[in-house]
């Protein structure tokens, strides 16, 4: 799809993906290329509130992604909204993208805990029939939270994301974000840069580059 041929008077939901040598993906990003209306952005900025809580959560080891489908939900629970899927699933490397017996969700039944070293979504979503629809998608790793020692000895388990594509920060309202939440989108944007512009160096890139570097400016007061 040329940006050209994009639709400018809806946002834009795309989820991709890839089977590779070297492991599997799973992505999605919501765009707008023409102005969100205000109901898209205060979606939009629900489900990014959603997608940050879960990314920043440190969780006692033997935990199972059940006990955190919530913190994604809260932001939009606040609004009234929700979405009917669950939040994460397993990925596997260069296997399944769908692959279990973990994932993040409303299914008590799935006991399964998560463990270091294992793969999960981040995918929050709102949907509004005949209107539009977001959802922001990262992988996680699942890693020890070295920072997090308590007297009993108790072991804690923190995310680390592997996606690195830029959020759009124009369907963001940034009145709806607090210090912390706008903190991490500029601390994930500048990560973005930090790792794809080496990656852009060519006399090809130069679009690219471009490109990648105004979507990840860091956010603009509201």
């Amino acid at each position: 799809l040329a940006r050209a041929d994009a639709p400018r008077e809806t946002l834009l939901l795309v989820d991709s993906g890839g089977q590779y040598v070297d492991g599997t993906t799973d992505a999605t990003r919501t765009m707008h290329f023409g102005n969100a209306t205000a109901a898209e952005r205060r979606a939009y900025t629900a489900v990014l509130k959603g997608h940050v809580a879960l990314d920043v959560a440190v969780f006692p080891e033997d935990t199972a992604g059940f006990v955190l489908d919530a913190f994604a939900r809260k932001p939009l629970w606040a609004l009234g909204y929700d979405y009917a899927h669950g939040t994460g699933h397993g990925v596997g490397a260069a296997l399944n993208v769908h692959e279990g017996p973990i994932s993040v969700s409303p299914r008590f039944s799935n006991q399964e805990v998560l463990k270091r070293g294992m793969v999960i979504s981040n995918e929050p979503g709102y949907y509004e029939a005949d209107a539009f629809g977001v959802r922001i998608e990262n992988l996680l790793s699942i890693e020890p939270a070295s920072d997090h020692n308590v007297p009993n000895g108790k072991k804690f388990l923190k995310f680390e994301a592997l996606t690195l594509i830029p959020i759009d920060a124009g369907c963001v309202d940034v009145s709806m974000l607090d210090a912390a939440e706008r903190a991490w989108i500029d601390g994930y944007h500048a990560e973005v840069r930090a790792q794809l512009a080496p990656l852009l160096s060519g006399e090809r890139d130069a679009a690219a580059l471009a490109w990648m570097m105004e979507m990840t400016a860091p956010l603009r007061e509201a």
